[in-house]
């Protein structure tokens, strides 16, 4: 054994100690990373010069809550559920010292500044309402309350010119459904299919254009997902200035470019026949149990176009060497395609806010039952312009149209097939009858000259020739009373 050896050994293993110690040590003193910056900010700002300007904490808003409810000798409303006549605390937030003060504190070393609450309350339930704002301080533990209405604007604010709370929309939502509405129930029912969940509302500020108006506009929309732009051409103006929500009134309404005293004089008008209402398509549909859907009294811009198109048959012709297959000649109408009509699911099948509709139906029973959702109706952006043109010669300019559409479905599903039926009606007038197949092929076994009558679609799986023929009636009546029909009749051959 080389003597020398033990000696290098202790040499390496005194160098490797103290790589590793001058590591550790240079590790330690890191900047700390992004994970553990927030705690060490979080640590030190609890004595930082900055929490002079931290919002107040949930602890520090439920004290001056407390003080308020004990101090002021009034009885105080939960502002969520405040009547216009009641006092309540509207809102609280933090009271930011003055600019001199809190420059002596953080530059020179002078004191912090008393941490303070601005609560602002609207006294309804009082001889004279009113809007009044208070600073209450010191925080964590409130002691005072000041009075800086005057202060702040010159007077006492009038109760009019409060901020209308959450409550007083809920309110004036009710108002609308329960009292307003209730005087228009054929115009809603008939014009807007009204069930008191459909139509959303947006209201207009300001709430008057005259010292002392507490009168608000509301624009109403389909309730939709992004209702904003589905504005349904009703706005209804209110009065809401009375403390006592039995008092308040309609004071105008407006629809379709119209004005009407209330909602009485609107309801009187659509009754006699004296407000135009602007449908671009209007027709009644139904489900023949043995055809599927079907139309009729189709108008368009109020003019009947077609008294009647429905579909009549759907027939399907296949091929095999087999003689189940070579023998097969359906005619889905006898089995029933209204009768087989499937329910809808939202998202796929249609649009997920789509309007559902379900169908009822007796066949195979003495008892009537019921497909849930099978008939759907949307509007649909088809992705193209109905028509368009951008000009470059002489003058500059683009004119176009979406091509937006009316969309009517159902789907059967009759064996293997599933038939998507669709009803689409157009802007300019144009009505298309649609359908689409799908669900799984016909098969028949695979063996000898089997390919002659479709294609392989697994080892031993022949996916057979077929055709299909569609069939559907339309009786047009444009221009007036033609008296006539015909048929319809597509043809698709599948393999």
């Amino acid at each position: 054994m080389n003597p020398k050896l033990p000696y290098v050994l202790l040499v390496g293993a005194a160098v490797i100690i103290f790589i590793l110690s001058c590591m550790l040590l240079s590790r330690g003193r890191q900047s700390p990373s992004c994970d553990s910056q927030p705690h060490v900010v979080e640590k030190m700002g609890s004595t930082s010069q900055s929490l002079v300007f931290a919002d107040l904490t949930p602890e520090e808003l439920a004290q001056v809550v407390r003080y308020l409810q004990g101090n002021l000798g009034v009885p105080l409303v939960d502002a969520s559920r405040a009547k216009p006549s009641d006092n309540c605390i509207a809102s609280v937030d933090l009271q930011v010292p003055a600019k001199a003060e809190v420059l002596r504190f953080l530059d020179e070393g002078g004191a912090r500044p008393p941490r303070e609450a601005l609560a602002v309350l609207y006294f309804g339930n009082q001889p004279e309402p009113n809007v009044t704002e208070y600073v209450v301080g010191p925080l964590p533990t409130p002691a005072y309350h000041r009075d800086v209405t005057v202060q702040k604007y010159g007077g006492k604010v009038p109760y009019h010119r409060r901020l209308m709370l959450g409550s007083e929309n809920e309110q004036v939502g009710a108002f609308l459904e329960k009292v307003a509405f209730a005087a228009a129930p054929t115009f809603l029912k008939e014009v807007f299919e009204y069930d008191g969940t459909n139509v959303a509302f947006q209201i207009a500020a300001p709430h008057g254009f005259r010292s002392g108006d507490r009168k608000s506009w509301f624009v109403l929309f389909q309730n939709v997902s992004g209702f904003f732009v589905h504005p349904v051409g009703l706005e209804v103006l209110v009065d809401h200035s009375s403390l006592d929500i039995s008092r308040w009134a309609v004071s105008k309404v407006f629809y379709n470019g119209q004005y009407y005293r209330d909602m009485i004089q609107l309801e009187s008008a659509y009754v006699q026949g004296r407000i135009s209402v602007e449908k671009a398509w209007s027709f009644a549909f139904g489900m023949s149990v043995h055809r599927g859907l079907r139309l009729f009294d189709i108008r368009h811009k109020g003019e009947r176009v077609a008294y009647e198109i429905s579909v009549q048959e759907a027939l399907s012709v296949y091929g095999s060497n087999c003689p189940g297959g070579m023998s097969t000649r359906y005619m889905d109408g006898s089995f029933g395609i209204g009768h087989y009509t499937s329910p809808l699911v939202r998202g796929v099948d249609c649009p997920y806010l789509a309007t559902y509709r379900d169908v009822h139906y007796l066949a195979h029973s003495q008892v009537s039952r019921v497909s849930k959702s099978a008939l759907c109706i949307f509007e649909q952006n088809l992705g193209s312009p109905l028509r368009r043109h951008y000009s470059n010669l002489q003058s500059l300019f683009y004119g176009g149209l979406v091509n937006s559409v009316l969309v009517i479905r159902s789907i059967t599903t009759i064996g293997n097939y599933d038939y998507v039926w669709d009803f689409i009606f157009y802007q300019n007038g144009a009505i298309e009858g649609k359908v689409q197949a799908t669900g799984y092929a016909s098969s028949s076994f695979l063996h000898g000259d089997g390919l002659r009558y479709g294609n392989r679609v697994w080892e031993h799986t022949l996916g057979t020739v077929h055709t299909h023929s569609i069939n559907y009636k339309v009786d047009l009546d444009v221009g007036g009373r033609s008296g006539s029909s015909f048929n319809a009749c597509c043809y698709t051959g599948k393999p």
